[in-house]
């Protein structure tokens, strides 16, 4: 998986009324590394740009360097090259090059909105240590941003919070709660990037928010990623666990072969338990019926909660008020359905409707079906991190099987389906990656009284 698939930007060419991204970077553990990817791999050309300091041999990962000494310079042009385009201030008695001011963005954001190009910005400085904690001036991130990526290097981990691990110790030291020498630890790096004065500090309010956990160089700090990624979500809109590496020499940097590997996205994945089927053949709302002392939709419900699925939207139909009645004190939401009798397709649009616009993907389970367990569940949902497949399934024995994982690139297809058609139809249209499970009893479901009686007796 590419970085620009992961921060789903994978969107060219940028036409009315799909404008080109306006991407923010802050953190730090490798933010001008992954600024450069994303340019890469960005449709040229693309405007990169920065409100700080960037060290002299950095202005090589551009294809060209634009030094501006004054915002009055920058003018719209007739044209612009397509390439990766560095724009910054000149270089001060450091060797470093001198950010640009609010005014000079606006101009930049002037030219990238006349030819809809990207525009990326590093919004503060990390001195290229793996974590860091924000001056008061700081982030200077321009409301124009749609999105922000707060980096935070995981090289850090287990390390003594100093300065040599951590720009600015004693601001991270305060907003952490850790003393300094102590440990840094998961709970640290979670509590930085979700306190205000810290990895949300100035992000503006229409922005995505997505965190990028880089350095994840082996398996333990990957799975030290997926616990801090578990603290993040819902407050970011996803979080990317990478392994980021940087250019070496200046052709190396020009490649547009992506450096690095992306070894997961985390985002929020729905639940959505269709269970508004009346039931006629069967003679009574089967999903009602008992089984090891409560009905069987509320087997289905715990297990969605238990895989970690939020929200959980269950979509009922005729029987909706002996469904909630059945459903009492779980953490569920219930849509009624009034257009049931058109078929599954109207029940599986009336749970996506009822989904925030941040979810990265939905589970579709079906109400009959009790003995899906959470692990099935979940391990959709780590495989999907893994690819963001548009469908991940079940397949068990050869036969497909349910629950079934949905990316959000297939919901608009999905609110176009019609008749008593399932999310089956996408089957033939996406690629489909399969889970092997070795269960067979996932694939039984309630539609007969025989069904019901060999289910009593499990």
């Amino acid at each position: 998986m590419d970085l620009l698939k992961a921060l789903r930007l994978s969107y060219e060419p940028y036409t009315a009324p799909l404008l080109a991204p306006r991407i923010a970077l802050v953190g730090a553990g490798g933010k001008t590394t992954a600024m450069f990817q994303v340019a890469r791999q960005l449709k040229p050309p693309v405007i990169v740009t920065a409100t700080t300091h960037l060290a002299h041999q950095q202005t090589a990962l551009a294809d060209r360097w634009l030094v501006v000494s004054t915002p009055s310079e920058l003018t719209a042009n007739s044209e612009i090259p397509a390439e990766v385009l560095l724009f910054t201030g000149p270089l001060d008695s450091t060797d470093r090059t001198i950010g640009l001011d609010l005014e000079a963005l606006d101009r930049l954001l002037v030219m990238a909105d006349q030819f809809n190009c990207p525009i990326l910005i590093e919004a503060d400085g990390s001195r290229q240590l793996p974590l860091k904690a924000p001056a008061n001036h700081e982030p200077a991130i321009p409301e124009f941003c749609d999105t922000v990526i707060v980096l935070a290097g995981l090289s850090g981990l287990g390390k003594p919070l100093a300065p040599e691990w951590v720009h600015r110790s004693g601001r991270f030291s305060e907003l952490t709660g850790i003393a300094i020498s102590d440990e840094i630890t998961i709970e640290a790096i979670a509590n930085f990037l979700l306190h205000p004065k810290g990895g949300l500090k100035a992000i503006p309010p229409q922005a995505r928010r997505i965190a990028l956990l880089n350095q994840a160089d082996s398996s333990e700090l990957q799975a030290a990623a997926g616990s801090i990624a578990n603290k993040l979500l819902p407050h970011y809109d996803s979080v990317l666990v990478a392994s980021l590496k940087g250019a070496v020499g200046q052709f190396a940097a020009r490649s547009q072969a992506p450096i690095g590997e992306v070894h997961a996205v985390h985002e929020r994945s729905a639940g959505v338990i269709l269970a508004a089927g009346a039931a006629r053949r069967y003679g009574q709302p089967k999903l009602l019926l008992p089984w090891k002392g409560e009905a069987i939709i509320r087997h289905v419900a715990r297990a969605a909660l238990s895989a970690g699925l939020d929200p959980v939207v269950v979509v009922a139909g005729e029987h909706h008020k002996s469904i909630l009645d059945s459903l009492v004190g779980m953490n569920v939401a219930l849509v009624i359905n009034p257009d049931w009798e058109k078929g599954q397709s109207s029940s599986l649009q009336a749970g996506l409707s009822a989904l925030p616009s941040e979810i990265g993907s939905a589970v579709f389970l079906l109400g009959d079906q009790p003995q899906i367990p959470a692990d099935l569940i979940q391990s959709l949902i780590e495989r999907h991190a893994g690819s963001l497949s548009p469908i991940v399934a079940p397949l068990v024995g050869g036969q497909r099987a349910n629950p079934v994982l949905f990316d959000q690139v297939t919901f608009p297809q999905l609110m176009e389906l019609s008749g008593d058609t399932g999310g089956r139809l996408l089957f033939s249209h996406y690629p489909v990656e399969w889970l092997e499970w070795h269960d067979t009893s996932v694939l039984f479901d309630v539609d007969t009284p025989e069904d019901y009686r060999r289910l009593s007796e499990v």
